[in-house]
């Protein structure tokens, strides 16, 4: 034996476990110290998936993948969506009838629906009047005479259940850059909410006062104030320590700072108007429907650039995730099993209780806040759990699978750098991290609610399926 190898094996040594983290116990029985490397292969190792990402690094496709993502980053970095409107979803948003209802995710049909969202539909049904209680109104969303499509195919973005039906006012935000519009519906607060797939007779009180008060008194006061510029007031609102998706304390004082001059000029009833500022000073999240908006306006955006690896959906309908990609057009889907959240739970309620992730929230994060702006928001662990040092450290992470920073929106807590912006397929699958977003657990059964919130990821399925379509939509393009 050499020298060098009598004094290697004589020495305390350092050991890197690479992979199975049951490898280091070994190690440690002898004495050695061992640092575990949480490395899986890219793809998982899948020869297809493997396949698919030897053809996205071809010289030529990565060339045409460079520019096309840059450009899709550019729309997004450059699109300024400001808050122009209010309207009932059926004049304002596409394809709406009277018998449509828009829900969050991927397309799903009646029968395999979450209990949130079937709760959030029946109730909807009987809001609108197509139905006199739940029992009949189960079995119209049965019937094959309801109309059910994702709110994402319509200009739409939907907290949680998502469910939106044609009296329900809704924002409209337009990309003045662009020239696309997006929608999301009013927040019906925190209490129980249809949202969160309650339905009793307090959450239709509140939907016929939002669609005969809130809505028409908020219409009104655009009128008469005109655009608000919501990425000034995101960029704002995360420098006051919101990351805008859970935590919207900043954001809803910034955007009641905007609306109250008009709202006071408007022609309604002090007494109304006292009611429209109770309501708003309910819950901080009365500003969070705003920011989907206006993260979706600026997404749709960059969707349907020739070669693209950027993902500009991520929803998830309790039931199963969907991934839309910008180089795959139009609305392809890929999709695989709904995750579940992990975080503390409301008294009372156990993780058994909990469903699925659920909701088109996280274009949130598809945008850069939200999960993906937990720096700016150090309080925000409060509410979903973990620490201060994690949070930033998934701010950190998600810089690693994303092609820059936005510097119109920035973290303070990180010198002012951007918020991690356009999620790249090609870069989640190679390190193995997931998008991390941070999001609200309803009860699986319909008509309770709201029972927690903490963290989840998406199934990595939907990443490995995006790549073998890229590769293949890339194939017949190269020469």
């Amino acid at each position: 034996m050499s020298t060098q190898a009598t004094s290697l094996f004589n020495s305390d040594l350092s050991v890197i476990n690479v992979g199975l983290g049951m490898f280091d116990q070994d190690i440690t029985a002898q004495g050695a110290r061992v640092s575990t490397l949480d490395w899986t292969p890219p793809g998982g190792g899948s020869p297809e998936v493997l396949a698919a990402l030897e053809a996205l690094e071809d010289p030529r496709v990565a060339e045409r993948t460079e520019a096309a993502n840059a450009e899709a980053v550019m729309r997004i970095i450059g699109a300024r969506p400001m808050l122009v409107g209010f309207g009932r979803a059926v004049d304002v948003v596409p394809g709406m009838t009277p018998t449509t209802i828009l829900h969050a995710g991927p397309p799903i049909t009646w029968d395999r629906m979450a209990g949130a969202m079937k709760g959030a539909v029946t109730g909807a049904l009987v809001f609108e009047g197509l139905a006199r209680d739940l029992d009949e109104a189960e079995r119209l969303a049965a019937s094959g005479e309801i109309t059910f499509s994702p709110c994402h195919e319509h200009d739409c973005v939907g907290s949680m259940a998502g469910v939106t039906s044609a009296s329900m006012y809704m924002h409209i935000v337009r990309n003045e850059t662009h020239g696309n519009t997006a929608f999301t519906n009013l927040s019906e607060q925190m209490a129980k909410i249809l949202r969160m797939g309650a339905n009793d007779e307090s959450v239709i009180e509140r939907l016929v006062w939002m669609r005969d008060v809130l809505g028409p008194m908020l219409k009104e006061a655009m009128e008469i104030g005109g655009p608000v510029d919501l990425r000034v007031l995101l960029s704002q609102a995360l420098h006051m320590g919101d990351e805008c998706h859970n935590r919207n304390i900043a954001g809803t004082l910034l955007l009641t700072q905007a609306l109250t001059p008009s709202l006071l000029q408007t022609s309604f009833s002090t007494e109304q108007k006292k009611e429209v500022f109770d309501f708003v000073a309910s819950s901080d999240y009365f500003s969070g429907p705003t920011w989907l908006a206006m993260a979706k306006a600026a997404m749709d955006a960059a969707h349907g650039i020739e070669g693209s690896t950027i993902v500009t959906t991520m929803a998830r309908n309790g039931v199963e995730f969907g991934l839309r990609v910008s180089g795959l057009p139009g609305n392809q889907w890929l999709t695989g099993p709904a995750q579940p959240v992990i975080g503390p739970m409301f008294a009372g309620f156990r993780p058994e209780d909990a469903g699925l992730d659920i909701g088109d929230s996280a274009i949130s994060e598809t945008y850069g806040f939200g999960g993906f702006a937990m720096a700016t928001a150090p309080a925000i662990v409060a509410l979903v759990g973990g620490t201060v040092q994690e949070a930033v450290a998934f701010t950190r992470d998600m810089g690693e699978i994303t092609t820059t920073e936005n510097p119109n929106v920035t973290i303070p807590a990180l010198g002012f750098q951007g918020i991690p912006t356009g999620i790249d397929v090609r870069k989640v699958l190679a390190t193995g991290i997931l998008p991390v977003i941070n999001t609200a657990i309803a009860h699986k059964e319909a008509g309770i609610g709201m029972i927690g919130a903490g963290i989840t990821h998406p199934p990595a399925a939907v990443f490995e399926q995006a790549a073998t379509a890229l590769a293949l939509a890339l194939a017949g393009t190269v020469a």
